[in-house]
C-alpha cells in the first residue's frame, strides 16, 4: 500500500464514530492474532518435519544432489507447461 492509500485509509478511519473505531481496532487485533497463529503453526510443522528427517538417521544430501533434484523438478515443470501450449 502506498503512502497515499495509507493516508486515505487513516482519514476514513478518523471519520468513524468512536464505537466503530473500537471495532476497527478489534478487527486489526484479530488479523494480527490470526497471522501469528498461522506463523506459529507453520513453524511447528517445520519443526516436526525436521524431527522426522532427523529420525531417518541418514546422511544429508550433497549440494550437487540437491541441485540435481532442483534441476529435475524444473525440467518436469517446463515439460508440463510446454504440453499445455
Amino acid at each position: 500500500m502506498n503512502a497515499e492509500a495509507v493516508e486515505a485509509s487513516v482519514e476514513r478511519l478518523k471519520s468513524l464514530p468512536t464505537e466503530q473505531r473500537a471495532e476497527f481496532e478489534d478487527f486489526v487485533d484479530f488479523l494480527r492474532a490470526r497471522k501469528e497463529r498461522a506463523r506459529d503453526a507453520a513453524a511447528q510443522r517445520l519443526g516436526d518435519a525436521f524431527k522426522k528427517l532427523d529420525a531417518l538417521d541418514q546422511v544429508p544430501p550433497t549440494a550437487e544432489e540437491v541441485q540435481a533434484e532442483i534441476d529435475a523438478a524444473r525440467a518436469e515443470r517446463r515439460a508440463r507447461h510446454a504440453d499445455r501450449r
